[in-house]
């Protein structure tokens, strides 16, 4: 998994499309589902740690981006 665009194709592998105009928030909920998938088995452990830290690194993107 590169990029956020990967994350996404993995949710909706698993039939999760999120999109609410509020990158933040789309995040969380990206991270919510991801954990959900994890704690069902769906996803391995290498899946979801990649998945997560992508999420992570978008989020300090966006917060420094949007703190200047």
């Amino acid at each position: 998994m590169k990029d956020l665009y990967d994350v996404m194709q993995l949710l909706k592998r698993y039939g999760t499309i999120i999109y609410t105009a509020d990158f933040p928030s789309d995040l969380d909920l990206m991270e919510e589902d991801l954990r959900d998938l994890y704690r069902s088995d769906f996803i391995t452990a290498r899946e979801f740690g990649g998945a997560l830290a992508i999420l992570r690194q978008n989020r300090l993107e966006y917060e420094k981006k949007h703190s200047q």
